[in-house]
């Protein structure tokens, strides 16, 4: 089966979840004989052309731009994907780019689209924005033939909000690996950072005002730990918000910048606490992989990170500082343990792939 994948900057190694999910998820599909391209973003990919782990990655034009890049790539991909590649499936990635599902349809593609999160309820987008995003959450769901969904609860207000649709709107988690930190070791933890293993508080995300890392922060000056905090990740637009994060490093408040590989295994894997303060995510795939590393972790208590369902004192109220802040500071009498084999069973990248060939499988079975 052809696939074409619409609605990411590209792989591997690029910032950000769908990203992370692409890059698991369609190279186990290229193993299953499926002829996968991702049609990416210019500015992000190394070459304008190329293969990952079997993964044709294919550059189309883009320019880097907060409000429009995403808008006007996939317009463009989506064009290219109906004249150039017809291929059986095309499959588009979150709401935003959703809203040209109706283009794909009118070249005669039959349409998946994996929602990833209520983007319109990040704390970026101004008015309009957020109204775009909310038509493209309509035109994804309206006019696709199979509606993916990565977080269980939002699945469930979906098939409320939409009921006419229900039918074709299902749930597929996003996954982590089994062994994901097992390979790495202490000398592997970046030596620029200078860090002792267990001595430090993880955070990993883009630094965009909806993570929270802001919060973090604030809470980390108001706890009395003796952990330093490492803060991994970038914006891809640099603005005012990006530059007062990286302006609050000190001795103490390490920013990192963009990691990836063996790097940010290990700084998973050996950090003391791992901490996702978040206002907003879809199905949070950083937390996944912290808990696969064995790391322990805070999460806001948003319901996408409550639906990975662990101890109570694992969460605390979203933009709470104090309770943050608490929980720092006392992290020995927290019970943040995590059934491991049991966490990696539900979130397996490998039955996330079948369950994913299947959406596939069906729709080209009812549009054959």
């Amino acid at each position: 089966m052809k696939v074409a994948v619409v609605g990411l900057r590209g792989i591997p190694n690029i910032m950000g979840g769908i990203e992370s999910h692409c890059q698991n998820l369609y190279p186990r599909m290229v193993k299953q004989g499926y002829d996968i391209t991702i049609l990416g973003r210019t500015p992000y990919l190394h070459e304008p052309e190329y293969d990952y782990d079997g993964v044709k990655v294919k550059g189309v034009w883009a320019f880097k731009s907060k409000f429009l890049e995403t808008f006007l790539h996939t317009f463009v991909a989506i064009i290219y994907a109906g004249i150039v590649l017809r291929p059986d499936v095309v499959h588009i990635h979150a709401i935003g780019p959703a809203l040209f599902t109706p283009l794909a349809r009118l070249f005669g593609l039959r349409v998946v689209v994996t929602h990833h999160g209520a983007d319109y309820d990040r704390q970026k987008w101004n008015r309009f924005a957020k109204t775009i995003l909310k038509a493209g959450e309509l035109m994804g769901i309206k006019f696709a033939n199979s509606i993916i969904v990565v977080g269980r609860s939002l699945t469930n207000k979906l098939k409320l909000k939409y009921p006419k649709c229900s039918e074709k709107i299902q749930f597929i988690p996003n996954g982590t690996l089994v062994g994901f930190s097992d390979n790495v070791t202490e000398q592997d933890l970046p030596s620029d950072l200078g860090l002792v293993p267990e001595n430090y508080i993880l955070a990993v995300a883009r630094l965009v005002p909806e993570k929270g890392i802001h919060d973090l922060i604030e809470a980390y000056k108001l706890s009395n730990t003796v952990l330093k905090l490492v803060i991994v990740g970038d914006a891809d637009h640099g603005d005012e918000y990006s530059q007062k994060i990286k302006s609050s490093a000190d001795q103490n408040i390490i920013i990192a910048g963009r990691r990836n590989g063996a790097a940010l295994s290990s700084l998973y894997k050996y950090c003391g606490l791992f901490v996702l303060p978040s206002y907003h995510e879809g199905h949070p795939i950083v937390a996944l992989e912290a808990i696969s590393a064995g790391s322990r972790v805070l999460l806001s208590d948003i319901l996408p990170n409550k639906d990975i369902d662990l101890q109570n004192d694992c969460y605390f109220p979203v933009g709470d500082i104090t309770s943050l802040a608490n929980k720092i500071t006392n992290l020995s009498s927290l019970n943040l343990s995590v059934d491991k084999a049991t966490f990696l069973a539900k979130y397996d990248w490998n039955s996330i792939a079948t369950e994913t060939m299947k959406a596939y499988s069906t729709v080209v079975r009812s549009e054959g």
